[in-house]
């Protein structure tokens, strides 16, 4: 089985929890949109909504390329919240497995994201994101394609 997102072309909802420390789980909604251009660079919009306004929403603006080998990546991205970042992921049999570091960032943010496929346009994601050593936030997630 083929993996379906962040490979093809496709708009996915996300819904989950979105944890920080010491504060009780909060309900996340998004979209997340990828395309993939002429150039063999793909792009990717996501946006993270609260309904209960517990926070302020988060969004990511990727632009990546995949090596030769069709199994790993790089990317860049402008995130809301860490700005400028740079990162690489993996494309396993199973799961897209991606990490990114915030760059010039005095707090040393870094970031770390699990897709496993559960289905063809169903996957369940958690992430983290991290000061130093220390886990700063985390997420778990469905992402269910709408169309491609």
């Amino acid at each position: 089985m083929a993996h379906t997102f962040l490979v093809e072309a496709g708009r996915w909802n996300l819904e989950g929890n979105w944890l920080e420390r010491d504060r009780p789980p909060i309900v996340v909604k998004g979209r997340m949109i990828v395309a993939w251009g002429q150039d063999d660079w793909y792009s990717m919009v996501t946006k993270l909504i609260f309904p209960g306004g517990e926070r302020d929403e988060i969004t990511f603006q990727y632009r990546g390329r995949f090596d030769d080998d069709a199994r790993r990546y790089t990317f860049v991205l402008q995130h809301s919240e860490l700005g400028h970042v740079e990162g690489e992921g993996w494309i396993t049999p199973g799961a897209i497995v991606q990490r990114y570091w915030a760059l010039n960032d005095k707090q040393r943010r870094s970031g770390f994201e699990t897709l496993h496929r559960i289905s063809d346009g169903k996957y369940c994601l958690s992430s983290g994101i991290l000061a130093g050593h220390q886990l700063m936030s985390a997420m778990d997630a469905i992402l269910d394609l709408q169309y491609r």
